[in-house]
C-alpha cells in the first residue's frame, strides 16, 4: 500500500474517532470532511510533490514539469515564495490548528530542506540546488567540495530570506526550541541580518558579509542634482533598498523574532529599520519613497527598467508598515509621516485610478519603458514582465490612518495584539467556501486548476496545473475552519 494512501486512510480513521469520542457526538460534520481533505491534500503534496522536502511554484498536473522563476527539476527547489517556506509554513499552521502530527513531519522536512540552502554568509537566496555538480558552485553551510569563489550571497529580495526565517522561527517555537539544527540555523541567520544593517537602519538588497557602517554620508533622503536617463549599470544590490517590499519584510521579520525569542536586539534593529523609513521619505514636492538609494541618500538606478524615481508601489507598503510601527510603539512620529505621503499619492493617481510604479523626480510625471528598455513618458509599448502601473490601496490606507489617528489606547492595544503573529488576524471561512474547496480536490488529493507554465518553452498554453500558492491558500482555509469548529 502506498504511503499516500496509508496516510489518507489513517487521517480518515483519526477524524472519525475524534467525532465518535466528542461530547454527545457533537462534532461538526463539515469540519470532519475538512480534516479528511487536509489529510489527503497534505499527503499528496508531501509524498508526491516534494523534492528533498522542498517545493517550487507550480507543476503540470502529472508532475512531470516543474518551475519556480525558471524551469526546474527534482534536484532544485525554490526558496522565494510561494516555494518551500510558503508550503512549509502552511503545513506548520495546519498542524498547529489540527494537531495532526503528520503535518508537522511535512513541515520538518521543509525546514531541513531550507537548512541545506543556508549560505555561509548567513541566510538564503532564491533557490537550492541539490545536484552535486551544481551544489559545489554555492557556499552552503552544509556544502562539500565547493569552488574557491562559490556563490555566497544572501538576499532580502522578493521575501526570500525573510520568508525562510519566518517559517523556521515559527517551526522552532512549535517544537519548543528543541530542534538544535533548526534553532542554530535561525540564530545564525538572525545574527547575519543584524550585521547586514547599515548605521542609518536600512539594509542592502543582499550581502556576503557585514556591511560597511561608515558609508552613510547624509541623514535624510534628498533629490540628486541630476540623474542619467540611460541605464548606467552598477552594483545596485549593495545600496539600501525598498524594492519589492524588502525593507518592510525585514522589519516585520525582526519584530516576529523579538516576539518569539524575547531578544531586545531584534526589536531594536526593527525600530532602527523603521527609523530608516522616516529618513528615506523624500522631501516636498514628493514626500513618499523611492525603490533604491545610494550612500548619499539619493534615489538611483537599480535594474535597467528601474530608474531613480518615487515609487507608487513601495510607498504604499511603507505607509502600511509605519502604521503598524505606530501601533506597536505609540510613537506618533511614525503617524506624522503618513498624511503628507497619502495626500501626495492621492493627487498622483493616473486617470484610471491606478498609480504609476515610477514618478519622475521633482516633475512627478509618470515614467515608463518601451519593450526595448528606452525610458519614456509614453505607456503604449510597455514590457509585460513588470508592473509599471499598480493598484491603488490608498482608500483603505487612508481609512486605517484616520482610524488610528483618533483611536483610544484600548483600541490600539487590540490592534497591537494582532501584529507580528501574536494572534490569528482573520475570521473563520464560511461553510460554502469550505465545501467548494473540498469539492475541488481530486482523487489523488490534488487541487488542479487551469493555468500556464511561464518558463517552459513551447508549453505556455493553458493547461491543467498544480500551484503551491493554491495549495497554501486552500490548506489555510480548511485548517482555520477546523480550528474554529473543533469540539472543545
Amino acid at each position: 500500500m502506498s504511503a499516500i494512501r496509508l496516510w489518507s486512510m489513517l487521517g480518515s480513521l483519526l477524524t472519525a474517532v475524534a467525532v465518535f469520542t466528542s461530547p454527545l457526538n457533537g462534532g461538526d460534520p463539515l469540519a470532519t470532511q475538512a480534516r479528511d481533505a487536509v489529510s489527503r491534500a497534505g499527503a499528496f503534496y508531501h509524498e508526491k510533490v516534494a523534492a528533498h522536502g522542498g517545493y517550487v511554484y507550480q507543476y503540470s498536473a502529472d508532475l512531470s514539469l516543474r518551475e519556480g522563476e525558471s524551469v526546474t527539476d527534482l534536484e532544485t527547489v525554490w526558496v522565494q515564495p510561494p516555494g518551500t517556506p510558503t508550503v512549509g509554513l502552511t503545513f506548520l499552521k495546519a498542524y498547529e490548528r489540527t494537531g495532526d502530527e503528520r503535518l508537522l513531519v511535512a513541515a520538518k522536512d521543509a525546514a531541513y530542506c531550507l537548512l541545506e540552502g543556508q549560505f555561509q554568509s548567513g541566510a538564503w537566496n532564491g533557490w537550492i540546488d541539490f545536484a552535486p555538480d551544481k551544489r559545489k558552485n554555492y557556499a552552503f553551510i552544509t556544502g562539500k567540495n565547493q569552488k574557491k569563489n562559490a556563490r555566497n550571497y544572501s538576499t532580502f529580495d522578493d521575501d526570500k530570506t525573510q520568508a525562510a526565517l519566518k517559517f523556521l522561527m515559527r517551526y522552532d517555537r512549535s517544537t519548543g526550541f528543541k530542534d538544535a539544527r533548526v534553532h542554530a540555523a535561525v540564530e545564525r541567520a538572525l545574527s547575519s541580518v543584524l550585521t547586514a544593517q547599515f548605521a542609518h537602519g536600512g539594509w542592502p538588497q543582499g550581502y556576503k558579509a557585514p556591511v560597511d557602517q561608515t558609508v552613510t554620508k547624509v541623514a535624510r533622503a534628498r533629490y540628486p542634482a541630476d540623474w542619467p536617463r540611460q541605464y548606467p549599470g552598477g552594483d545596485y544590490w549593495d545600496f539600501p533598498t525598498l524594492n519589492d517590499n524588502s525593507q518592510v519584510d525585514v522589519i516585520e521579520t525582526l519584530f516576529q523574532a523579538s516576539e518569539i525569542y524575547g531578544q531586545p536586539a531584534y526589536r531594536s534593529a526593527a525600530l532602527k529599520g523603521a527609523g530608516f523609513l522616516l529618513a528615506a521619505q523624500m522631501p516636498e514636492p514628493q514626500p513618499a519613497w523611492a525603490q533604491q538609494y545610494n550612500y548619499d541618500f539619493e534615489p538611483v538606478w537599480a535594474r535597467k527598467f528601474e530608474p531613480p524615481a518615487v515609487s507608487g508601489s513601495e510607498s504604499q507598503n511603507v505607509i502600511a508598515m509605519l502604521m503598524d510601527v505606530y501601533v506597536e510603539t505609540g510613537d506618533r512620529t511614525f503617524l506624522a509621516a503618513i498624511e503628507p505621503a497619502l495626500n501626495y499619492l492621492e493627487r498622483s493617481k493616473l486617470s484610471d485610478g491606478q498609480l504609476a510604479r515610477f514618478y519622475e523626480l521633482k516633475t512627478n510625471e509618470p515614467l515608463y519603458f518601451t519593450r526595448e528598455y528606452v525610458l519614456t513618458k509614453d505607456d503604449s509599448d510597455l514590457p509585460t514582465h513588470y508592473g509599471f502601473k499598480v493598484s491603488s490601496k490608498l482608500e483603505s490606507l487612508r481609512k486605517r490612518f484616520e482610524k488610528l489617528s483618533t483611536a483610544k489606547p484600548a483600541a490600539l492595544e487590540q490592534e497591537k495584539a494582532r501584529l507580528w503573529g501574536r494572534s490569528e488576524r482573520t475570521s473563520p471561512p464560511s461553510a460554502d467556501e469550505v465545501q467548494r474547496v473540498i469539492a475541488s480536490l481530486d482523487h489523488r488529493g490534488a487541487w488542479v486548476e487551469t493555468g500556464r507554465l511561464k518558463y517552459h518553452p513551447g508549453k505556455k498554453e493553458d493547461r491543467p496545473i498544480i500551484s503551491s500558492a493554491t495549495f497554501a491558500r486552500n490548506m489555510d482555509l480548511l485548517s482555520r475552519y477546523i480550528a474554529a469548529h473543533s469540539t472543545k
